[in-house]
């Protein structure tokens, strides 16, 4: 094997004609990773991707090939990939406002080009889920929003137009199926990349607690931060302690890793209805 590409929390082999995508236990906030790992964090996305990919089949193509064959070391946080040309574009869905929507939001009454409605306050449920993409950052650099149109002048309006429509039809099932199991998927972020013959792929992770926002349904109540089983705890204590978002971050306190780890194995296990 040999290592290709190593990101803020997923590293990427070669093995042969197969990519083996091989999920750490690292956490990054403000696109920085924090010197404190997570423990099991690496499991519970590689687990949780594997069981929203086969959800969400009929929808679009998955780069996986599989989750059980793979190196011994790598067991339980790998997946076998497909190897494909990435899109330069992170899909970013949103249907309910928060994070650095809402402060976009606040700041030009839109997202990503996108107009809203005035008078939305901080977990707001938007009147119908929007397609706000962003670039993608090399690590220790900040995604920026870019406009729809922006995307089509990158990578044309034909091939702009289906991310688009893929993802709203991506986060509108994964919205509905968590729904019924109480969770509110605030936004998700996806990936996608082109096989050899041209066709959209879904890859990366899918609908994870480092691609979404997930809150819990009975507990949601706009105007307030809400209560986050993603890393949005490791967010919010990251920004109380005065740090400038820069990297080296600092390290996390036992007390928000133990709650965070608790928060990821949570999620899953209500999406999925397994027990960790």
């Amino acid at each position: 094997m040999k290592l290709l590409h190593s990101g803020k929390v997923r590293d990427v082999y070669a093995d042969g004609d197969d990519l083996l995508l091989v999920a750490s236990d690292r956490i990054s906030v403000y696109d920085v990773v924090l010197p404190t790992p997570i423990p099991d964090k690496g499991k519970v996305l590689t687990r949780l991707s594997l069981w929203w990919f086969e959800q969400l089949a009929d929808i679009a193509p998955n780069h996986v090939i599989s989750g059980d064959d793979v190196p011994a070391e790598f067991a339980g946080r790998a997946i076998r990939c497909r190897r494909l040309d990435m899109l330069p574009v992170e899909c970013i869905a949103r249907g309910y406002l928060a994070g650095l929507g809402l402060s976009e939001y606040r700041a030009k009454g839109e997202v990503s080009g996108v107009p809203l409605p005035a008078g939305l306050v901080e977990g707001s449920r938007l009147p119908a889920p929007v397609f706000t993409p962003t670039t993608k950052a090399a690590l220790g650099e900040h995604d920026e929003f870019v406009t729809l149109d922006e995307v089509r002048t990158q990578i044309g309006k034909d091939l702009a137009d289906e991310l688009r429509d893929l993802t709203l039809r991506i986060y509108s099932r994964g919205a509905e199926i968590a729904a019924e199991r109480g969770i509110v998927v605030a936004d998700t972020k996806l990936e996608f990349g082109r096989a050899p013959d041209g066709t959209v792929v879904l890859a990366d992770e899918v609908l994870t607690p480092d691609s979404s926002r997930f809150w819990p349904l009975e507990q949601w109540e706009p105007g307030r931060t809400q209560f986050s089983f993603d890393k949005q705890l490791v967010r919010d204590w990251a920004r109380g302690t005065g740090w400038d978002q820069t990297a080296p971050g600092p390290e996390i306190p036992e007390d928000v890793v133990a709650l965070t780890r608790a928060r990821y194995i949570e999620v899953y296990e209500r999406i999925t209805g397994t027990g960790w």
